[in-house]
């Protein structure tokens, strides 16, 4: 019987190291990590809305170019929330703006874009400043997370374990080595596999996210199995599982 029990407590201790191993993020790798979000900056594609607002020592000089309706006065003064322009970046990658007219913007990163509309207002504002954010970085999260669904950043810098977090990070159940991300890039979709249960997914060049990005977490093996059957056949089978066991040992003692 001794030897019984041992062999029952090594099962537990392998299955026990086994499921840490498959929800512990970002285990130890060899792999050399390195900084890439400059490299993958998110950038500006169609149909995204651009926040922009001019400033300058000269207030006067930047209205033209911080214009806004009536209707969008009263409402910000109504909210108590100064009034922020709004900007379409349209089929062309281009943004109308006030007076400087088609400014491209497309697959510029947001630096990049400040810097050129800087540029373009220098002929008319003595050292412009000028203050651009996207007001519509959003991206999906689906699959077995606590609470799932479409989520606004207010910034760009965004990774996929933050995105994760904002769903209430994965369910015990959620396959975290083989995590879909789906991106859409100049018209074209592309899908990649990420394995967020090892450190060198930080060297992968998915992991700070674009706008509209959708991340899906696929279910585990056992939790598709559970469907299959249904939850009351998995439970009445640890049931049986359990009795047989125990029958095992009541026969086996009356024996000795």
């Amino acid at each position: 019987m001794n030897k019984f029990y041992f062999a029952v407590l090594l099962l537990l201790v392998l299955v026990s190291c086994a499921s840490r191993k498959e929800i512990i993020y970002l285990q130890p790798s060899s792999v050399e990590l390195e900084n890439l979000y400059t490299k993958h900056t998110p950038r500006i594609q169609q149909e995204d809305l651009l926040t922009i607002t001019i400033s300058s020592a000269d207030i006067k000089a930047t209205q033209p170019f911080n214009q806004q309706n009536a209707y969008q006065m009263q409402a910000a003064a109504a909210s108590d929330l100064a009034f922020k322009p709004t900007y379409l970046v349209d089929a062309n990658g281009e943004i109308d703006f006030p007076v400087l007219g088609k400014v491209k913007v497309g697959g510029l990163s947001r630096l990049e874009a400040t810097d050129r509309i800087r540029e373009r207002l220098k002929q008319y504002i003595v050292d412009p400043g000028v203050n651009l954010t996207f007001a519509n970085f959003k991206v999906t999260v689906l699959g077995e997370v606590r609470t799932p669904g479409t989520y606004t950043m207010k910034q760009e810098r965004v990774t996929v374990l933050e995105a994760l977090g904002l769903a209430g990070d994965m369910t015990i159940k959620g396959q975290r080595n083989n995590v879909l991300l789906i991106r859409e890039q100049n018209g074209e979709k592309q899908m990649q596999r990420l394995n967020l249960l090892s450190d060198s997914v930080l060297n992968s060049p998915y992991y700070y996210l674009a706008q509209n990005d959708v991340i899906y977490v696929e279910p585990n093996n056992s939790q598709v199995r559970n469907s299959r059957f249904g939850q009351d056949t998995s439970v009445w089978i640890s049931i049986t599982s359990l009795m047989i066991t125990i029958i095992t040992l009541v026969v086996t003692n009356s024996k000795k």
